[in-house]
């Protein structure tokens, strides 16, 4: 006789372990609070039928994240009246090698196939081991048993999904309308921004778009939902982001915006105007602002020494050697600039993200240009998005003489700064220089005007012609 070698498992619910999932604590709504730091506040409100005195109950449908220190519940019907005693979370979710572990030395039915009538029947056996599978049937040992094998039930204490289970004292028997918050990990939201330039670099088109994912581990259906924008102070002992899942973008043609602004504390608030879905292993995307004919403005930046003046700088024995300080960077940052004002559509926080920018070419195809991230931006700020090098305009940074004086408490050194502009057209360019050398110093010379933007930065504004080269050479003196 021949048996089909495919193993399968089936097991049947006890009634006592239908009649422990009491849906008495259903979610009738949920609310979320989601923050940009991948952590969520989570309330539901739930309907429990309660009986007087010490009992309990079970609350299915919690987030596999969930920080167990954080429950907090309220009777809003009587909340004088029910007191929570004891909290268990329980996770230990079944699966097959689980279920077997806990049939190990115990009697379990294989059905097999008899070949020549194609009939089934069932034989009974001890499972002995799961790696592999090993049982007794009919006082022998069989090592990866021919047939289905069949469980008579759910082993106590495996579950379907996470649950509370609550010991609860209560003096006022019936239905209770109750409210549970609590902290969660693994459901989280980011802002995205997509731009599109216009023909000449003078407009764009900008959409904010929040992007939520859930690895909770439960669903949420109707929920209400708001993001908290901020740098929150959390003391990290988890919710560490697992990213994945799948893309689902939502997208929708909204007279209003779908996101209304306000102040929490200092943090910005964005509360969505309707109720949505976010399933688990679900990533959707909403969208937050969006703003058209945004003035922009494209800026050209040279900096010759790029940040390594901030290495020398915080090395206080290079300072007087002339030797140091001479690298020359030539590449020509490319800039867009705008400003978060609500004459352009914008006007509202803007959170912390991620900022691709696009442009049309010669064809009216869409060319992605770069991207930049910005923090998070109050409104009527300006923003500043680094897309990439200018590839015709290049810089060059020389030291042209170094001197020094007093015993080395003295140091002056002259500076050349040359860029050229390959294009077909002019080009404004901003030069950007260092003094690195210590915090005392003047300019003593300079062929061209220059601004102090701060203690360590100077900035040069030239235009320069098509096809043209300006040469910037200053001269600065450090004393210590």
């Amino acid at each position: 006789m021949k048996y089909f070698m495919i193993l399968t498992i089936l097991f049947v619910f006890s009634t006592s372990f239908v009649f422990a999932q009491s849906k008495s604590a259903e979610r009738t709504s949920v609310d979320l609070t989601i923050y940009n730091q991948n952590l969520s506040l989570i309330r539901e409100e739930r309907t429990m039928k309660l009986a007087k005195g010490t009992s309990r109950v079970v609350v299915p449908d919690i987030p596999q994240t969930i920080d167990g220190t954080s429950v907090h519940f309220l009777s809003m019907t009587a909340p004088d009246a029910v007191k929570v005693l004891e909290q268990n979370y329980q996770y230990d979710l079944v699966n097959q090698n689980k279920l077997m572990e806990k049939y190990i030395g115990k009697k379990v039915e294989f059905v097999r196939l008899d070949e020549l009538t194609k009939k089934e029947f069932t034989v009974e056996g001890t499972i002995l081991s799961i790696h592999p599978l090993v049982a007794e049937v009919k006082e022998k040992i069989e090592i990866s048993p021919a047939g289905r094998l069949v469980l008579p039930s759910l082993p106590e204490g495996l579950i379907l999904r996470p649950q509370l289970e609550w010991l609860v004292s209560n003096t006022k028997e019936g239905e209770h309308k109750t409210e549970i918050s609590y902290l969660a990990g693994q459901l989280s939201w980011s802002c995205n921004y997509v731009v599109l330039l216009n023909k000449v670099d003078t407009k764009l088109d900008m959409t904010g778009w929040v992007t939520l994912t859930n690895n909770s581990g439960t669903t949420f259906k109707d929920a209400g939902l708001k993001l908290v924008a901020g740098d929150v102070n959390i003391v990290r002992q988890q919710f560490e982001p697992e990213m994945r899942g799948m893309m689902a973008m939502k997208t929708m043609d909204a007279a209003e915006p779908q996101f209304k602004q306000t102040d929490l504390f200092e943090y910005k608030l964005y509360s969505l105007q309707r109720k949505t879905d976010l399933k688990d292993n679900e990533t959707k995307q909403i969208e937050l602002t969006s703003g058209k004919n945004v003035a922009s403005k494209k800026v050209f930046i040279y900096d010759g020494m790029a940040n390594e003046w901030r290495w020398y700088r915080n090395n206080h024995s290079y300072r007087s050697q002339g030797s140091f300080g001479q690298q020359s960077n030539p590449k020509v940052g490319v800039f867009v600039t705008f400003k978060n004002e609500k004459e352009s559509g914008l006007g509202i926080a803007l959170p912390k993200g991620k900022v691709r920018v696009y442009k049309r070419d010669d064809d009216g195809k869409e060319q992605f240009i770069g991207e930049d991230e910005i923090d998070h931006t109050p409104k009527d700020e300006e923003l500043r998005l680094y897309l990439g090098n200018a590839f015709d305009i290049v810089g060059e940074r020389v030291q042209k003489d170094f001197k020094s004086f007093s015993s080395g408490r003295v140091v002056e050194e002259t500076i050349e700064l040359k860029v050229r502009n390959h294009k077909n057209e002019a080009a404004e360019v901003l030069i950007y220089e260092h003094p690195w050398r210590w915090s005392d110093w003047e300019i003593t010379k300079s062929n061209t005007e220059w601004q102090k933007v701060d203690q360590s930065t100077l900035k040069f504004p030239v235009k320069i012609a098509k096809d043209g080269e300006k040469v910037v050479t200053y001269t600065i003196r450090y004393s210590w």
